[in-house]
């Protein structure tokens, strides 16, 4: 009898023993009574970091041995029996080492975080709770796990963030934040309901190619399937109008804050990547994501410029990301909104996890003052070293904008960020040797982008494919249109200190500083429609 090599390859063995220790971990951490935690704060708070060590090395292990001997076409490895099935692919192997990392991080800086505080121990079994029901959600093998798992992190998180509840705008944070999951969350119920009743299957390896098979492609079940796997994503990843509650939640302990923006926060991405080859069908869901997407990342850019917090700031950041990683989804740019919500992660854990140094860094770091700004020329002149770098690299990867829209527009977007690197370092520049060196900067920015970008698209084009949208003339308008307020908002910025002497400026700036008062009128609707919660 021939042995299949792959079927019993190390990667198998390893994601055997990962997928029975997480769910069991997690059971374990739920089912902990609270009292029982807090008498043994100090040794739970302490063996924690080492639980997450070890996952993280498993975890390790397990995508090592995954791309060492699965190629990219190769079937995912699938363990367990419906409906505690199991899935593991390069896409939730980098999920996996992302989540298990920045768990043990999280972990450790948690123990001297909370020293001393009684309840410890009851942060830790939240804390734990919330890392392994991501973890779950990351290697679940249906509908069925999937959505069980995103709302137990979604309920884990609710404790963390009720942690103090002596804290009245926490609450009301928390508050808000319960609702909008609870009605994403209905979504996705919705989505698992009509799933069934259309493939007659929830696991994902008779789930994904369903569509090719019944040739569903303008099925109106498959849209609706797909508009409410996006709405769920959008209601997750804190899209305008429902991101308010994300900027409130700042009086939460400080590693709840790093878990939230570095990993939950990327759940709704997360789904739209994993559920991409029904989403990918719908055009108008992809629209749907470019439109939520891109006017997030606008709104909350602006607003992130008039912030005098630290942690508003990096808030305000967190939702202009989320929302240009579903401007990259809708585009179908799977492959760079996974590279996208790697290093985001990554740098969001890192900020709130040294916030406290940021603050002083921050003192000493160069700001544009009042009379600071470039003339028209030398913003023209700008552009166009911007726009020459990222062509000659482009070229150089065979990268280059191949006239579709969404290629159009990403290739845009880049540019503009290129352009602003190189108008920060013109403008902390005393003389204009220092050009050189921002020329230097931009061009190896620009070299990484592209490599990483070529990287993820070659190792990950079966997981999840690569799609595009059509390129119609609406949507090449659609995408100009995008770019120009990229512009806007870039032009915006060089003239942010300069606008704020004149009585329209300083008016439009205490409004953006307040958000235009989106979070008010949220909470004022939930204050309305639920009694007031008795702290």
């Amino acid at each position: 009898m021939e042995i299949d090599p792959i079927s019993h390859s190390p990667a198998v063995a390893l994601f055997r023993v990962l997928s029975a220790l997480i769910p069991t971990l997690l059971l374990s951490s739920l089912l902990i009574p609270g009292a029982i935690a807090n008498r043994m704060g100090k040794r739970f708070a302490s063996t924690l970091p080492h639980f997450a060590l070890g996952i993280l090395l498993l975890a390790i292990s397990a995508s090592v041995a995954l791309w060492g001997w699965h190629p990219p076409e190769a079937k995912p490895i699938t363990v367990g029996v419906p409906p505690l099935t199991l899935y593991f692919d390069r896409l939730s192997s980098l999920m996996v080492l992302l989540v298990s990392f920045l768990g043990w991080v999280i972990s450790r800086f948690s123990v001297q975080y909370l020293a001393g505080d009684p309840a410890q121990g009851r942060f830790c079994k939240w804390l734990a709770s919330t890392i392994l029901s991501v973890l779950t959600l990351t290697i679940s093998g249906n509908l069925a796990l999937f959505t069980g798992a995103w709302i137990t992190t979604s309920l884990s998180l609710h404790q963390l963030l009720t942690f103090y509840p002596e804290r009245p705008a926490a609450l009301r944070a928390a508050r808000l934040k319960f609702v909008i999951s609870r009605i994403g969350d209905a979504c996705l119920v919705g989505a698992l309901i009509l799933a069934w009743k259309t493939f007659g299957t929830l696991e994902f390896s008779q789930l994904f190619p369903a569509p090719a098979i019944f040739g569903a492609l303008n099925d109106p079940k498959i849209t609706t399937i797909s508009f409410l796997l996006v709405a769920s994503a959008i209601l997750k990843s804190a899209q305008f109008p429902f991101h308010s509650w994300l900027p409130d939640t700042m009086e939460t302990p400080t590693p709840v804050s790093a878990l939230m923006h570095a990993g939950i926060i990327n759940a709704g991405g997360f789904l739209v990547l994993r559920m991409s080859p029904l989403i990918a069908i719908t055009p108008s869901a992809l629209h749907t994501l470019l439109a939520f997407g891109a006017i997030t990342a606008l709104f909350a850019s602006a607003v992130m410029l008039t912030q005098t917090s630290i942690k508003r700031s990096l808030a305000y950041s967190t939702v202009a990301q989320m929302g240009f990683m579903m401007l990259e989804c809708g585009l179908g740019a799977f492959a760079l909104a996974i590279l996208h919500i790697l290093a985001h992660s990554l740098y969001k854990a890192h900020a709130f996890l040294s916030s406290g140094s940021t603050i002083e860094k921050s003192r000493f770091r160069w700001s544009p003052s009042p009379t600071t700004s470039l003339s028209p020329m030398s913003m023209a002149t700008l552009g166009v070293l911007a726009l020459g770098i990222t062509y000659a690299i482009a070229s150089l990867w065979n990268s280059k904008p191949d006239g579709s829209a969404g290629s159009f527009l990403l290739t845009a977007v880049f540019c503009i960020s290129i352009a602003q690197l190189l108008w920060s370092v013109w403008l902390s520049s005393h003389h204009k040797g220092l050009l050189g060196f921002g020329l230097i900067l931009c061009t190896a920015t620009a070299a990484c982008y592209f490599s990483l970008h070529s990287l993820f698209h070659g190792a990950l084009f079966s997981s999840p494919p690569h799609h595009g949208i059509a390129n119609s003339p609406a949507e090449l308008v659609l995408a100009i249109g995008i770019g120009v307020a990229f512009v806007a908002l870039q032009l915006f910025q060089t003239r942010l200190h300069a606008s704020s002497r004149s009585p329209l400026g300083r008016a439009l700036f205490v409004h953006a500083s307040h958000g235009f008062y989106v979070g008010t009128v949220a909470d004022q609707l939930l204050s309305k429609a639920l009694p007031k919660h008795n702290a």
